[in-house]
């Protein structure tokens, strides 16, 4: 992205909203552009104030940040999610990004590190904490195959299928978690060949941001 990232804030505890302004509006490139304290806010905002990343907490009053997000995502080009919570469940790392969050990070992240992470979202890459990683890599190796006839593995089998031969080596890379640094060396082509193969994958799979990839790649059994 070129010039300042646009960021809104929701979350529903006054003194969360203030550090995060006063984190985040103390660096250059990044402007908190509004606030919002329910996920019900959260499409109002939006239209209101065009954010480019949408810092999300999950436990909200009215819309949690979940619904909020699957919500968003939904619509046309929406903005970047980045969700920010003190619950860290597999289940909830999982729907959020599902519903199409580039990230996932704990309330307790160093806020140099939510700098970061909110430029690298508003970069189009994905971000996870260490110990949510940790976690989602640890959930998805555990769960075997239920038995019998699976919609979701079969759906996504289908879908990588209809994939080229490259194209499916980078979305096998993307689900173990490389990055384009590493997929770049890995399969012999420059940063911005991997890029264009992600941005191809998005568009032929219908899919929002490269998690959705990785993940799809899991549900078909293949990392």
């Amino acid at each position: 992205m070129t010039g300042s990232v646009r960021v809104l804030i929701v979350d529903d505890d006054p003194l969360v909203r203030g550090a995060l302004s006063m984190i985040l509006g103390g660096v250059p490139d990044l402007t908190v552009v509004g606030e919002a304290t329910d996920g019900a806010e959260v499409p109002a905002a939006v239209a209101a104030h065009a954010p480019d990343v949408v810092l999300m907490d999950i436990r909200m009053p009215r819309v949690d940040g979940l619904a909020a997000t699957e919500a968003l995502r939904a619509t046309a080009e929406p903005p970047e999610v980045l969700v920010l919570t003190t619950f860290d469940a597999d289940e909830q790392v999982l729907r959020a990004l599902r519903a199409g969050a580039s990230g996932f990070l704990l309330k307790d992240t160093p806020p140099a590190e939510i700098v970061a992470a909110v430029r690298r979202v508003a970069a189009g890459e994905a971000t996870l904490s260490p110990a949510v990683t940790r976690k989602l890599i640890a959930h998805v190796t555990a769960a075997a195959p239920a038995p019998g006839p699976d919609p979701k593995r079969d759906r996504a089998v289908r879908l990588l299928g209809g994939l080229s031969e490259r194209e499916r080596e980078v979305a096998l890379l993307l689900g173990r978690g490389r990055t384009n640094a590493e997929i770049s060396a890995e399969l012999f082509m420059s940063v911005a060949t991997v890029k264009a193969y992600v941005s191809r994958l998005l568009t032929k799979l219908d899919l929002n941001n490269r998690v959705q990839v990785a993940l799809l790649v899991q549900d078909a059994d293949l990392v």
